[in-house]
């Protein structure tokens, strides 16, 4: 696996048109800090760390609003093959307001609303509507 945070949203996505409520993928400390603004933001119901120390997993609980999956569409803006920047005042809502985007800034993983209030940049990892 070459982008372990695509693979994380993708498998969030398809859980979600799958009808699933909970979701398993490796573990590791950023998709941890991920899913846990996803589920700031509502569109997880619920995360958790599982396993002994050798095989960990996340396990992620899907949002729904009446049937249909809180996670429509994922876009991933930074890849492992070229990183995508973005300074405080570059960062535009997405989808007008309906939309997040999940940067990654010196001050730890975190909304691009919250990073434009916060006045920092970084990494623009993805959008999620």
């Amino acid at each position: 696996m070459h982008d372990p945070i695509a693979d994380m949203l993708i498998r969030i996505k398809n859980g979600g048109k799958a009808g699933k409520d909970l979701v398993e993928m490796p573990f590791s400390n950023v998709k941890e800090a991920i899913a846990k603004v996803l589920f700031a933001e509502g569109y997880l119901t619920s995360y958790a760390k599982k396993g002994k120390k050798v095989q960990k997993t996340l396990e992620v609980g899907i949002a729904y609003e009446g049937k249909s999956p809180r996670v429509s569409e994922v876009a991933r803006m930074s890849k492992p093959s070229r990183r995508f920047y973005l300074g405080a005042d570059e960062i535009k809502p997405i989808k007008n307001g309906f939309g997040l985007m999940v940067m990654s800034t010196p001050k730890g993983i975190m909304t691009g609303a919250e990073a434009k209030k916060g006045r920092v940049g970084g990494e623009a990892l993805f959008k999620i509507w």
